[in-house]
């Protein structure tokens, strides 16, 4: 037998709450293409594996726990294992077991990798500001700030 909601006790959204709720999908459904376009073109790179190799390169020493960095890429860690694995045989990144627990995979970034997301963070860059920071003032930013961090939703082993 099927549940359906009573109307009564569903919180219907307003009209305002609407308007946030369509404004958010449209920005998630949107921005990683308009992001990623450039990318794919000034550099080869898909948003996703630009943001694996920018994400390794701001970590200490250039390396990162494997479940880390699928949590700030915004990917499972089977996707990430195969972006990483063709990393690996292009001689970008090299996986090893993390020193301090060998339970983790620690991904460090080569040289040549380094090389890679420095030469494609320009373009990444010029999309960031064109598409999100420029249309927006000083307090657009800031609330901006403030919402995501409300929203995000971090996976409790990494906490």
């Amino acid at each position: 037998m099927a549940i359906t909601p009573n109307a009564d006790e569903t919180p219907w959204l307003t009209a305002d709450e609407k308007e946030a709720w369509t404004g958010l999908v449209s920005l998630v459904l949107l921005l990683p293409g308009r992001l990623e376009s450039p990318l794919q073109h000034g550099a080869g790179l898909t948003l996703f594996e630009y943001l694996t190799l920018s994400h390794i390169s701001e970590a200490p020493e250039r390396r990162l726990r494997m479940s880390e960095l699928a949590y700030l890429a915004n990917g499972s860690l089977s996707r990430l294992s195969n972006v990483v694995k063709r990393f690996e045989q292009r001689g970008w990144v090299e996986r090893s077991p993390d020193p301090g627990n060998g339970r983790y995979t620690v991904a460090a970034l080569t040289d040549l990798g380094y090389e890679v997301v420095v030469a494609a963070a320009p373009t990444h860059v010029r999309a960031v500001r064109q598409f999100v920071l420029d249309p927006l003032d000083a307090d657009d930013q800031e609330a901006l700030a403030r919402i995501a961090a409300k929203l995000r939703v971090r996976p409790v082993d990494l906490t």
